[in-house]
């Protein structure tokens, strides 16, 4: 008894550290960040961030305000700290729960791949392999959903893990609550539900059917409630998958009109050649085969289920890809640029995991060595050049943003030297709200989509509805066509600022004539 309470302290001391250690590392990447203005690069970090922000402040304030195609956890997390103005503005609103997501996410790790290898050199291996990685402590610095769901991922393995040797509802319920964050933060969880029910039926010795019952309804919880959501407030309950502002119905518009078809749609292999080269560059080339390797031991070793749990997401992505019009684009494939290149980070998981196989099959006098060279190898093109130019996802959301974050703070202060408080603006949501957030323009001062019935009564009728006394507008708009049509019967508006950016659509602000 005495060995066993000693054991359960060293184990808890263990955790405790990676946990600090962890945070004092998420904390040195938010600052690294912040400081050279990279938090919101990402068109949907400053999306997410404005999400979480309307649904307190906004003209018609409430939960319609978080949407139907992104999930809501991400925003319910973000909505506390959104709230504060000098948050909001500087993007920290979005770090601080993205960092707290990715330090629970290597400490579940963590314990899970000690429970696996009953090694505690292994366990380090596979965190430091996920943690060291440039591409995440980026994305763990900005409010984007993938660190939020790496959390869910990984608490969803250890408490699969666990249940294998402890057989407690206990486990069941905490791996239920972690597919249902995950359910309710990307749609790749929703996937996760089937595999982990027939896991848990496998996997029980007793009570097979209670067991993934259980799993099973508090896992579904996440999806239900989201059919309910699309139902109630917009009257379709697949709204998020094929409504005006789904990706499908993006595609199929851009299709409507020309555009060739991404690469991987309806072809597994170009599917496969773009997700493998996105991994690639995410996780780097020396992880991927020390991955590959790394699993081939586990599947010998029989650590079939943590490998086949950290292979769903990435599958999912495959399957997306061919089915679902998903696209990835990476730098050297056609079209040669950067877009959803970050989608490949969904395999580090998966890599990292499997490579501290390596480490748990070594002696255990050289174990310690065995980690050490590792991680060495598997971090070793981050140190060789430690630019982050050579980190794919802050390059592509430098390369995606450039034009977008000229036009924002071009357009951001000309409103901050004429717009007064109190006057109402007209504009559409989506990128140009982060042109009032980088001018400090509360969101209820602007009226738009969201705020229902004014804003389509206003674009329908503006000769009798549209009140404001500003407009920013994206040429050709619905906003700038119901100016133009207003001017016969008012109200008239002067456009009093252009704005152009290479290879971006022209902004224009108007404001109403006296």
């Amino acid at each position: 008894m005495g060995a066993s309470r000693s054991s359960r302290a060293s184990r808890s001391f263990e955790t405790l550290a990676v946990l600090t250690l962890l945070g004092a590392l998420s904390l040195a990447a938010i600052a690294f960040f912040y400081q050279r203005g990279y938090l919101l690069y990402y068109g949907d970090a400053e999306a997410h961030l404005n999400i979480a922000r309307r649904i307190l402040d906004s003209r018609t304030p409430g939960w319609k305000q978080i949407g139907t195609v992104w999930l809501p956890l991400p925003h319910l997390l973000l909505l506390p700290l959104a709230r504060i103005d000098r948050l909001w503005q500087s993007g920290l609103a979005g770090a601080i729960p993205s960092g707290v997501c990715f330090v629970l996410a290597g400490t579940f790790l963590f314990a899970a791949a000690r429970r696996v290898f009953q090694s505690r050199a292994a366990a380090s291996v596979a965190v430091c392999l996920l943690v060291l990685n440039p591409n995440l402590l980026y994305l763990q610095s900005t409010p984007m959903t993938e660190p939020v769901f790496l959390a869910a991922l990984a608490a969803l393995l250890y408490f699969t893990v666990r249940f294998r040797e402890t057989q407690s509802l206990g486990s069941v319920a905490g791996a239920g609550v972690s597919a249902l964050a995950a359910t309710l933060t990307r749609y790749e969880g929703w996937f996760l539900i089937p595999f982990v029910t027939l896991y848990f039926l496998l996997a029980a010795r007793r009570r097979r059917i209670v067991a993934a019952l259980l799993f099973g309804v508090v896992a579904s919880l996440g999806p239900l409630y989201w059919l309910g959501h699309n139902w109630w407030f917009y009257g379709n309950f697949f709204e998020f998958y094929d409504g005006p502002y789904s990706a499908r119905a993006i595609y199929q518009s851009a299709l409507d009109a020309g555009m060739a078809r991404y690469p991987g749609d309806h072809d597994w292999s170009k599917a496969w050649l773009y997700f493998r080269s996105a991994a690639g560059l995410c996780a780097g080339t020396a992880l991927v085969w020390l991955g590959v390797a790394g699993a081939v031991v586990g599947l010998v070793r029989r650590t079939i289920w943590p490998l086949a749990l950290l292979a769903l997401p990435p599958v999912f992505y495959l399957w997306s890809m061919h089915s679902s019009g998903t696209p990835i684009f990476v730098p050297h494939l056609w079209p040669n640029t950067y877009y959803n290149t970050r989608y490949g980070l969904a395999a580090l998981p998966l890599l990292s995991f499997a490579a501290a196989a390596l480490v748990a099959v070594a002696p255990a006098r050289l174990r310690a060595l065995a980690a050490l060279a590792v991680v060495g190898a598997g971090a070793a093109c981050w140190v060789a050049y430690p630019r982050s130019e050579a980190w794919i996802c802050w390059k592509e959301s430098q390369v995606n943003s450039e034009g977008r974050r000229a036009w924002t703070r071009q357009a951001a202060e000309f409103l901050r030297a004429h717009h007064r408080p109190g006057e109402g603006i007209i504009t559409a949501f989506g990128n140009l709200t982060g042109i009032f957030r980088e001018a400090g323009i509360p969101l209820r001062a602007i009226l738009h989509e969201g705020n229902e019935p004014h804003w389509p009564a206003a674009v329908a009728r503006p000769d009798l509805f549209l009140w404001e006394r500003w407009a920013v507008t994206i040429s050709g708009d619905k906003i700038a066509t119901a100016i133009l049509r207003s001017q016969r019967s008012g109200p008239r508006y002067d456009c009093v600022k252009i704005i152009t950016a290479k290879g971006q659509p022209v902004i224009e602000i108007y404001r109403r004539t006296p």
